[in-house]
């Protein structure tokens, strides 16, 4: 039987599973981001950090979990994925639980340090185990994933705003909320899967059973065709995607620090409606991450990646030439339906890229997502007080467009799931 017309019995009850799980720890991982960014005026109020501390505090995040995110590369080389990500997740949470009970500086110092470090090595984890589960589907599931990291996003910016409409406290947010998704996730890590080492054969049509679970290990690993197992991540290879990575982050983080308040200064909307494009941004991105997958099975990630720079590159120019906040905030629909299907695809791409050293690949990639975020933010604030913001519009606008120089590493090769495409055949399960 054609392996690109494998049936939903091909893939085995465990790896189902495994993608249930990990979507799981996206989710999770989705909501404490959000309840932390969008209260962070309420942490500095707590802890007295001055606006000139602020930003010190805010750009040590991305350094560390660029820091978190490579000694994750060094880690995974003893421990499997699976084991860094049911125990730092926790960790997140309970550091998350620290901020919101502490009430001196270096308490939030400390937290925000140990935030960081931890965030960055659960990002590198869920998106290692992420694209070996999509290895073994053999079809595309990374942006459902992403979708879930969304979804999530939106529950927690919903809780963080009732608790700043109730005027609650940090700690009364914080507490339940990280409560319920520590059992949630340490539950689902038991149906974690991991990448099997070496060269492990597939028949057309059937993935193998899975050696370590006739002893009863936890953490199955999942059989891939690895063609070279000791396959070295070249760099030189590898920077296309590292490229894009940190514009899609600069893109995104311009959303998510400035919509508001270009809406509100440039384009002279109310407080109220201010706060409405991230809403926004955030459930087209939610859209088109759960949509995405069938247009990557159908066209292709390389057409997938081009149409949604062309879409996200479409939207930052109709924010800066918009006439009011209602075509403004159509510029920022566009923006979320164009840059939710590029991080995804980068992750897996450089998996398609470097199928033996998967793990590597990802960890050096992910550094480039804080690279993007600790950009993008002070860039278009700098050219907005220098210059103007509709023009500071036009620079990620530009960065992002870049990425269709960079759209050919997308594509898969020998070692990727076909030719031209990925098995478009697949049946979408678990």
């Amino acid at each position: 039987m054609d392996d690109d017309a494998r049936p939903v019995a091909g893939v085995p009850a465990a790896v189902r599973q495994g993608r249930a799980a990990l979507a799981v720890s996206f989710f999770a991982q989705g909501a404490v981001f959000a309840m932390l960014v969008t209260r962070i005026p309420a942490i500095q109020d707590r802890y007295g950090i001055g606006d000139g501390l602020l930003p010190v505090f805010l750009a040590a995040v991305p350094v560390l979990a660029g820091a978190g995110s490579v000694a994750t590369e060094q880690v995974v080389k003893r421990v499997r994925p699976s084991v860094v990500l049911r125990w730092v997740q926790p960790v997140v949470g309970l550091v998350l639980v620290g901020l919101g009970a502490g009430d001196r500086l270096w308490t939030a110092a400390l937290t925000m340090a140990l935030f960081g470090v931890c965030v960055g090595a659960l990002d590198a984890s869920m998106n290692m185990l992420g694209v070996s589960l999509q290895r073994a589907y053999g079809t595309s599931i990374m942006l459902g994933f992403h979708a879930a990291y969304s979804l999530g996003g939106i529950v927690g910016a919903s809780l963080a705003w009732s608790d700043a409409h109730w005027h609650w406290s940090l700690l009364v947010l914080y507490g339940p909320a990280v409560a319920v998704l520590i059992p949630l996730t340490l539950a689902a890590s038991r149906w974690y899967r991991d990448r099997a080492p070496g060269n492990v054969p597939q028949v057309a049509g059937h993935v193998p059973a899975y050696p370590e679970a006739a002893i009863g290990d936890p953490h199955p690993t999942i059989p891939t065709e690895d063609p070279d197992p000791a396959q070295p991540v070249i760099m030189r290879m590898l920077l296309p995607l590292c490229l894009v990575m940190a514009f899609a982050y600069i893109g995104d983080s311009t959303v998510s620090n400035w919509s508001a308040k270009y809406l509100q200064d440039t384009l002279h909307s109310s407080e109220q409606l201010s706060t409405v494009p991230y809403a926004v941004y955030m459930v087209t991105t939610l859209l088109g991450r759960s949509t995405g997958d069938v247009g990557v099975r159908r066209f292709g990630a390389v057409a997938v990646v081009r149409a949604g720079t062309v879409v996200a590159v479409a939207g930052f120019a109709v924010v800066a030439v918009a006439p009011g906040a209602w075509v403004g905030m159509l510029g920022f629909t566009l923006l979320g339906l164009g840059l939710c299907v590029i991080v995804p695809q980068t992750f897996a791409g450089a998996g398609r890229m470097f199928p033996g050293a998967s793990d590597t690949a990802i960890a050096r990639l992910n550094v480039f997502n804080y690279v993007g975020f600790l950009v993008g933010s002070p860039l278009v604030g700098a050219l907005g007080d220098a210059w103007s913001y509709r023009g500071a519009m036009v620079v990620p606008m530009v960065l992002v467009g870049l990425t269709l120089l960079y759209a050919h590493s997308f594509a898969p090769g020998p070692a990727g799931y076909g030719v031209g495409h990925e098995r478009p055949r697949a049946v979408d399960v678990g």
